[in-house]
């Protein structure tokens, strides 16, 4: 049974991962297809992905994204900025570079150094680089914030 503590983590992480996320997108290049709030038709292909509620998609991330990461075993603001790895980027990749980290700031260089891997294999994914970046920034702000509380 998960903590109340653990419980508020998640809420805060999801708020933060959900003002990136956005809405209901189906943007041709993105390689997830259909999307809203994060969860993509490719990863959920059963799902009606225009109709999803928030409850069903906050109980997608905290079992797929916060459980499977290992957020809950983790400090925080820490599993803060690995769950928002997770639904950017892939739980599996992210779960490697936690192992890979020394620290969190050694985590979010990982990150920033993937996008950049991305954009330099594939020219259309350059569109994303700036908001990847944004996002980036404020993830690193979010820590600075949390770890201050």
């Amino acid at each position: 049974m998960e903590s109340s503590t653990n419980t508020n983590e998640f809420r805060k992480a999801l708020t933060f991962t959900l003002k990136w996320e956005g809405g209901y997108v189906n943007d041709p290049d993105d390689p997830g297809g259909e999307t809203k709030w994060g969860i993509s038709k490719r990863a959920y292909p059963n799902l009606d992905i225009k109709n999803l509620t928030d409850d069903v998609a906050a109980n997608i991330y905290y079992t797929d994204y916060w459980i499977k990461a290992g957020c809950g075993n983790m400090p925080w603001p820490y599993s803060g900025a690995v769950f928002d790895t997770a639904v950017n980027c892939g739980v599996g990749r992210t779960v490697g570079w936690v192992k890979d980290s020394s620290d969190v700031s050694a985590f979010i260089e990982r990150r920033k150094q993937h996008y950049i891997q991305l954009v330099n294999k594939n020219d259309r994914m350059f569109k994303y680089f700036k908001g990847w970046m944004k996002r980036l920034n404020d993830l690193k702000k979010f820590i600075e914030i949390n770890q201050a509380i």
